[in-house]
């Protein structure tokens, strides 16, 4: 789950080095953190979070093939 986000991430930005993609494993989930650039925030989130949503949409169906629960948060 962490290198695919990082994958969709990096492929999104202007300024791929600066992604970096924390992992939180709780009970039930796991908690994926994203950062990136201050510059690049727009472009992960998108018009109305749509961008933001996909990527949380393709996250959460590849976790599902592994029977498990993640949450994407993006952070500064």
């Amino acid at each position: 789950m962490q290198e695919l986000l990082e994958f969709l991430a990096k492929s999104l930005v202007d300024y791929p080095d600066e992604v970096e993609v924390g992992q939180v494993e709780g009970e039930k989930s796991i908690i994926l953190e994203l950062k990136v650039a201050p510059d690049d925030m727009g472009k992960v989130i998108g018009k109305q979070g749509r961008i933001a949503k996909a990527i949380r949409t393709v996250v959460k169906a590849a976790a599902a093939k592994e029977n498990k629960r993640v949450v994407v948060e993006i952070i500064q």
